[in-house]
């Protein structure tokens, strides 16, 4: 596999640790039912969603090779995302409650 190949590997690995933290935090609201089977149907769906996803993208970009340090960058964008969500999910709330005052 060339160094452009790889590259591009990274670069999509990491991107989609950040989407995958994303998809996570909102999945999270999901594990709160109080019916168990709700519980494990939305948690393995989940699961089968995102790995499947991620192994069909890999493999149109390099034939389904995955390395090690692939893996590594989805856990750093999974931590990115998921400090920045975060933020980002603080700054929108305050930005709706700047509207509603101006509205008042």
């Amino acid at each position: 596999m060339n160094i452009r190949i790889q590259i591009i590997s990274m670069i999509f690995s990491f991107v989609f640790g950040i989407f995958f933290s994303m998809f996570t935090n909102i999945n999270y609201k999901y594990l709160f039912y109080k019916n168990i089977v709700f519980k494990v149907f939305f948690t393995f769906i989940y699961i089968i969603d995102c790995a499947l996803l991620y192994f069909l993208i890999i493999k149109k970009i390099n034939n389904g090779i995955v390395h090690l340090y692939f893996l590594l960058f989805i856990g750093g964008g999974f931590l990115v995302g998921l400090f920045k969500f975060n933020r980002f999910i603080d700054k929108f709330k305050y930005c709706l409650k700047n509207v509603k005052k101006r509205k008042k």
